[in-house]
């Protein structure tokens, strides 16, 4: 092979390798159609808690994107609990995508990291064993200082979950809303308005992803 020939098909294998590398790096989950089923897994943060049916946050998901938004959050469920309640929903719904917003409680009852960690690992290994795509939700760490400033920022371990067990992580839109006392009903809660702005934030991360179009 002459000398041209040859770097021109070196460069273009070059540049095959790096259209490769931009695409898997920037790879984005298949979009869920309309009436595809999604389980909300969660506490009081997730639960129509302090604000009307329909007015919680996966209700407006639901509104947004025309899936089927379970909502199965359980004020003062911690991981464990709500961990036991996870097989037969998932048997039950047969979801496409599971969100997974645990360890407040856990956290407020000052129980075990390590088991929450590993309670939220079980989770999301049990959701894609089913066939779902997993999404993990950050809570914010509590936090005299935070409560203070209304400045709450997620406890560190989501983040070191996520990359464990390679699920995309929605980091900021619980201590974000929680951080702002417009929008919350008492110290722990958001209102309507703040569970408005979690559906538009939760949506806005989910379209990043690839699942919502």
């Amino acid at each position: 092979m002459h000398g041209p020939a040859r770097t021109a098909r070196g460069l273009l294998f070059l540049l095959a390798i790096l259209l490769a590398v931009a695409c898997g790096g920037d790879r984005k989950e298949d979009a869920l159609p309309a009436g595809s089923k999604v389980l909300a897994l969660g506490d009081s943060l997730t639960a129509p808690h302090g604000v009307k049916p329909g007015e919680d946050w996966p209700a407006l998901l639901a509104q947004k994107t025309g899936w089927v938004v379970i909502n199965a959050g359980i004020s003062g469920n911690t991981s464990a609990q709500a961990l036991e309640r996870l097989p037969a929903l998932l048997e039950e719904h047969q979801p496409q995508l599971v969100l997974v917003s645990l360890g407040g409680n856990d956290m407020l009852r000052k129980l075990s990291q390590e088991q929450t960690v590993a309670n939220l690992g079980r989770m999301l290994d049990l959701a894609r064993a089913s066939g779902a795509k997993a999404v993990l939700l950050a809570t914010p760490k509590p936090s005299i200082a935070g409560a203070v400033f209304n400045s709450l920022s997620p406890a560190d371990f989501y983040a070191d979950v996520a990359k464990d067990k390679k699920v995309p992580l929605i980091k900021d839109a619980l201590p974000e809303v929680l951080s702002d006392t417009a929008l919350k009903s008492d110290q722990l809660h958001p209102n309507a308005a703040g569970h408005a702005l979690l559906g538009d934030k939760i949506h806005t991360q989910l379209k990043k992803f690839g699942f919502a179009g």
